[in-house]
């Protein structure tokens, strides 16, 4: 897509939403599959209205991130955040994590450690998996203001950059979750919500887990 296109695509989607909620496009959509393209300043001054509409699209979903080709926008943009959780007995180390805006991003593993945990997407709705992921990354990105980002991320802070940044690559999390572990989301609250943990679920549906320790 052109950048004249792209930026006409842009704004008239974002003129057909005022409220700054997109419609989220669904797995089987080939924006979902191609790799985006970098960002190279293509939306100009429509960069900050694309910035808010996907913070509102993320919020009213509600999840706690969403990649600019979930809303039909194939660059490498998105936005995450995540309030966390004080739940005691909650063993994915879900630590507050305050919205921010990754742009060009990409994730260098630290360390050998994986953890397997159920997650979702906004994109294929209705059903969960479990993947195993890094248990710490290295993000490195540049902000909405252009500055360089380059942090060190652990637990499920570090989950949601992995999979918001696999977004801008034309990943989807089904790509990576052991399929015998799908799940319909009602299936998952009902039969495997006892715990955050999912090894009930992987000896009852016959799949491998990552250790935790």
């Amino acid at each position: 897509m052109s950048t004249t296109d792209l930026r006409a695509f842009v704004s008239a989607l974002l003129e057909a939403h005022p409220d700054g909620i997109l419609p989220l496009v669904q797995l089987g959509q080939p924006v979902l599959r191609a790799e985006a393209a970098d960002y190279e300043g293509q939306l100009g001054d429509l960069l900050p209205d694309f910035l808010h509409a996907l913070h509102m699209t993320m919020l009213d979903a509600p999840g706690v991130g969403v990649a600019a080709p979930q809303v039909g926008v194939p660059l490498k943009i998105a936005v995450m955040r995540d309030p966390g959780t004080d739940n005691p007995e909650d063993t994915r180390e879900r630590t507050a994590f305050e919205y921010r805006v990754i742009i060009n991003p990409r994730y260098e593993p630290v360390g050998e450690r994986e953890v397997s945990f159920y997650e979702g997407c906004l994109s294929f709705e209705g059903y969960q998996g479990v993947v195993a992921r890094a248990h710490q990354v290295r993000l490195l990105a540049t902000d909405e203001n252009g500055e360089e980002v380059d942090e060190v991320l652990t637990g499920w802070p570090a989950r949601i950059a992995q999979h918001e940044t696999d977004h801008l690559y034309g990943i989807v999390y089904v790509d990576k979750a052991e399929t015998r572990s799908l799940s319909s989301t009602d299936n998952l609250v009902a039969l495997w919500s006892q715990s955050t943990d999912p090894d009930a679920a992987a000896s009852a549906l016959d799949f491998p887990v990552a250790q935790r320790a």
